[in-house]
């Protein structure tokens, strides 16, 4: 913020009576600023360019987990044993659970 030498200075009691004055001016900044929009209106009106995607479907196929993979009982997430951290009392976490 540039500061303007030639300005006359202000006393103690300018500097509050501004300070209240800008302190009441971002509260009500504030609250007009606060935008409340439903996601998934917002969704709906969100569209490819030049990709009609209504009638596809997702085919995925699913594996069951293999042998050198295990399930994290804090994330719930599939992981390769290269990632377990720690096993305690049947619980396995993995590494990013663990940091």
């Amino acid at each position: 913020m540039a500061t303007d030498y030639d300005a006359p200075r202000k006393n103690e009691e300018d500097n509050e009576q501004d300070s209240i004055q800008e302190l009441q001016a971002r509260r009500s900044d504030k609250s007009s600023g606060v935008v409340d929009e439903d996601e998934t209106e917002a969704a709906e009106g969100f569209e490819l360019p030049g990709a009609d995607l209504s009638g596809e479907e997702l085919a995925v196929r699913v594996l069951p987990r293999q042998a050198d993979e295990f399930t994290c009982s804090n994330c719930f997430l599939v992981h390769h044993r290269s990632q377990l951290a720690y096993e305690k009392k049947g619980r396995m976490i993995c590494t990013e659970c663990a940091a």
